[in-house]
């Protein structure tokens, strides 16, 4: 399999990431074949394409007629079948790993053996997820960042039975797609942007149940500070532009002080225990109750479009 050999793309997953990435390819007028277990999922998944493709539409990166195109190249359907004919297969379903495994191991029986596939997972082994599979060498992990249709990074991951091939034509494809893909040449938990994600969310929870400031406020510092300075350099080019002295200075009276906690901060269980899963549930540390959740949506959406346009044309 080539880059160009590549025409149909299959979604296992209707959810947030699936819907975004069916309107990714088919905006590189790919066929797309979305894939999931029930029709109200299904359905979800248009209605969302059809409210993201309504803002960008709204925000003149797409005419009516493209948005309309771009719907036009998908298919939806809740059999396994749908993705048969597909050269290349992006999973992304519950993370959890025997469901992938059955996932993949049903799937392998179904596809041509040089179909390439992938998974979207955020941190379960590749390695193990790979066992599972028939011709492991075509199997690769396809890290996006949500919305991908807005977030141009993709993560891609060689597991132990990846082929240089395989990670190769993934990362191309990435690029064919309008994204700037990463290679991540070892399988460990996290890959590379959750781990950092993560170590950032742990000292945020904990400046804030230690009293020192707000979630609003530590939120304004990531918004106004951090967040608009790694949105042009990133944190090693930043030490080098403070002074690798200076940093190190820090380093050494900073990091006795900073949370090396191992187990999710009580401001974190709390909420989870009491259903409050964020924008989806309407709670979580922000209100997003009476329609407040597609607003949400709209904003944040409307400000990664228009920074995307100031940092990347």
């Amino acid at each position: 399999m080539n880059l160009n050999e590549i025409k149909t793309i299959g979604i296992a997953g209707a959810g947030v990431m699936g819907s975004s990435f069916a309107q990714i390819f088919a905006k590189y007028e790919y066929q797309v074949a979305v894939y999931d277990v029930a029709d109200e999922i299904l359905e979800k998944s248009r209605k969302l394409i059809e409210l993201n493709q309504q803002t960008l539409v709204e925000q003149g990166e797409l005419t009516q007629e493209q948005s309309n195109a771009i719907k036009n190249r998908m298919q939806f359907g809740r059999d396994m079948k749908v993705m048969a004919d597909a050269d290349f297969i992006m999973e992304a379903i519950v993370e959890k790993m025997d469901i992938k495994q059955d996932f993949f191991s049903k799937l392998s029986e179904i596809i041509r053996e040089d179909t390439i596939v992938t998974s979207n997972t955020s941190g379960l082994s590749l390695t193990e997820i790979a066992k599972s599979v028939k011709n492991p060498e075509r199997f690769a992990g396809m890290h996006w960042i949500n919305p991908p249709h807005l977030v141009p990074l993709v993560e891609v991951i060689c597991a132990k039975q990846t082929s240089d091939e395989t990670a190769r034509l993934v990362f191309d494809l990435a690029i064919a797609a309008g994204k700037k893909p990463v290679m991540v040449k070892k399988d460990i938990p996290g890959f590379v942007l959750n781990r950092i994600q993560f170590a950032v969310l742990r000292e945020a929870m904990h400046i804030v149940e230690s009293g020192a400031s707000s979630i609003e406020d530590v939120d304004n510092v990531l918004k106004y500070g951090l967040g608009m300075r790694y949105a042009a350099i990133g944190p090693f080019e930043t030490a080098d532009f403070g002074g690798l002295d200076t940093f190190h200075n820090i380093t050494c009276y900073l990091l006795e002080d900073l949370s090396d906690t191992k187990k999710p901060a009580a401001l974190l269980e709390d909420l989870v225990k009491d259903g409050h899963f964020g924008v989806k549930s309407g709670k979580g540390f922000y209100d997003y109750s009476d329609g407040k959740d597609k607003e949400a949506i709209r904003r944040r959406d409307t400000l990664f479009i228009k920074l995307a346009k100031c940092l990347w044309g």
